[in-house]
């Protein structure tokens, strides 16, 4: 009988975002935004306690959505740090206004989903890991990606985040074979999902 990735459970709330959210390809690009924010977010704890707030964080953050956000100040920051409901920390707030500003630009010259998906070629990459243990932190496409982030000026992006990043929308199918999940979200790998995307 197969069995989910080890790291799923045993809350529901993990279980459901492993069956139906994690490893999904995601093209939107402000979702994909949204998510590597989180992600960022989740530096130095566990994603179990992000995933609890989300929905906090996308009332505090009003939707994640980078053009707004990408207007904000000091004023802001002092409101967010004053809310129980994030993860109250000065320098990962700042750091969203920072990266909605990059996210701007990248935006603006091609697309953020290109950017990213012009990676991987515009297809998934498909592992076939059969235990938790070999499946990579960071890989050097991870390390690439977060390299270009970072010199673009993107914050809290290094390469075990990225990589995090790149599980969770699809980037990379990391479901363990033996997982439900893996050949279900192999099957919604597309080619070219949207004609604008072409490299």
């Amino acid at each position: 009988m197969s069995e989910r990735c080890g790291w799923a459970g045993p809350e529901e709330i993990y279980i459901h975002y492993h069956d139906t959210d994690w490893g999904v390809p995601e093209y939107d690009s402000r979702a994909l935004w949204e998510k590597l924010i989180l992600d960022g977010f989740q530096a130095g704890l566990s994603w179990i306690t992000i995933l609890k707030k989300r929905e906090n964080f996308r009332e505090a953050f009003q939707g994640f959505d980078p053009n707004v956000i990408a207007e904000w100040g000091e004023g802001e920051v002092l409101r967010l740090l004053e809310n129980p409901g994030i993860i109250r920390h000065r320098g990962k707030i700042e750091a969203t206004i920072a990266n909605a500003r990059v996210w701007q630009e990248i935006e603006a010259e091609e697309g953020f989903d290109h950017y990213l998906w012009k990676h991987v070629d515009f297809a998934p990459l498909q592992n076939r890991w059969v235990t938790q243990a070999d499946v990579p932190t960071q890989t050097p496409l991870s390390q690439a990606i977060s390299k270009d982030l970072k010199k673009r000026g993107f914050k809290f992006c290094g390469p075990t985040i990225v990589y995090a990043f790149m599980e969770a929308v699809g980037m990379v199918n990391d479901h363990l074979v033996g997982c439900p999940c893996h050949e279900k979200v192999a099957a919604f790998a597309r080619e070219n999902p949207f004609p604008r995307l072409k490299s």
